[in-house]
């Protein structure tokens, strides 16, 4: 698979981390798995849909065109051919000066751009399917978010300030530390940010925590599951294990043992 990452312009750089495209022209049965990485995306398939499971052994197709709500529990999906997709990953505050829905009742689902957009969204994944190119696309996509930036709210400070401190200190903070250094009430941060978000805080500093623990057993970067643990500051390694199995649903051992092509694509190098 052909993965490809590319950089916002200066007007949306502050609610998107990036653009990314995937291309396979073989087409592959193999499912795969995806991690919670405190980011909303909006996925675009130009190539073939995926399959989405909602169990083990039942599944449904995704919408050709839609905004992937926040993951707090691994995501399963496989190709149902040739794969050609153009994704914009958000900041995880970037998506809520565009979200027409609350971002809480979007946890764990695709919900289609038409949903989400009405006419617009059809116009948008119009212009997208028929692009070219992903310089096309990406220009498409940033003139449709500033124009919806002209009427929409802006992100609440707060919550940027929180995004902000638990990404600097890799998840490694408690909400009382947070509530602290912001001089705001815990409850009142709890509620701004679980609003603005739709993660509470300890929940996205769980997720940015098993990010950067992630990415060292992917670039095999540790000597063993208690480096592990030390790295990511786990109480201990059973505390460790626990985190990883509620995210990934496997062990450490039998999720790199699998050698899972998507996370390696996607969380193994930035």
């Amino acid at each position: 698979m052909n993965y490809q990452t590319f950089s916002p312009g200066e007007n949306v750089d502050g609610f998107i981390k990036c653009y990314w495209t995937l291309e396979s022209t073989e087409a592959s049965a193999q499912r795969q798995r995806i991690v919670p990485d405190g980011c909303m995306e909006m996925i675009f398939h130009y190539g073939d849909r995926y399959k989405q499971y909602t169990d083990q052994s039942h599944c449904i197709v995704q919408p050709r065109c839609f905004v992937i709500g926040q993951l707090t529990r691994p995501l399963e999906i496989e190709p149902t051919g040739a794969t050609g997709i153009f994704a914009v990953r958000f900041r995880p505050e970037g998506f809520i000066p565009f979200a027409t829905l609350p971002v809480k009742e979007m946890e764990n689902k695709a919900v289609s751009t038409r949903l989400l957009f009405a006419a617009a969204g059809s116009r948008l994944n119009r212009n997208i399917l028929r692009a070219g190119t992903t310089a096309e696309r990406i220009a498409i996509t940033e003139t449709f978010l500033q124009t919806r930036l002209e009427d929409q709210r802006t992100i609440d400070r707060i919550a940027k300030q929180t995004v902000e401190m638990i990404l600097s200190a890799n998840g490694r903070c408690a909400v009382d530390e947070l509530s602290g250094q912001l001089q705001v009430n815990r409850r009142q941060l709890e509620r701004t940010f679980a609003t603005m978000i739709g993660l509470s805080p300890k929940q996205l500093s769980r997720i940015v925590r098993m990010q950067t623990v992630l990415r060292l057993l992917l670039n095999k970067q540790y000597d063993s599951l208690t480096g592990l643990a030390y790295e990511g500051e786990y109480y201990d390694q059973a505390h460790f294990i626990r985190d990883f199995r509620a995210f990934t649903g496997k062990t450490p051992g039998d999720f790199y043992g699998r050698n899972l092509q998507l996370s390696a694509l996607f969380y193994g190098v930035e």
